[in-house]
């Protein structure tokens, strides 16, 4: 049987992000690793956009007392 995989959350991938590159300053990697590492973080990065904004869509649309979605504006 096969095992769905569960979605890493936004802070998981953050995480492995810094882990990497602590890693890649640290500069004792072999270089091969190294690619392999950079690619990984390059992956992780855009998740952790595409994550940032689906969240920031999200928080410009607000329900009112009506429960009608609208746009959020800031008043200034």
């Amino acid at each position: 049987m096969e095992k769905e995989k569960k979605e890493k959350s936004f802070e998981d991938n953050l995480e492995e992000l810094g882990q990497i590159v602590t890693k890649l300053e640290a500069g004792d990697i072999p270089l091969d690793d190294a690619i392999k590492e950079f690619e990984r973080a390059m992956q992780l990065a855009k998740t952790c956009d595409g994550k940032l904004k689906n969240a920031e869509k999200a928080i410009h649309k607000l329900v009112d007392e009506t429960d009608t979605v609208k746009d959020f504006e800031v008043e200034e």
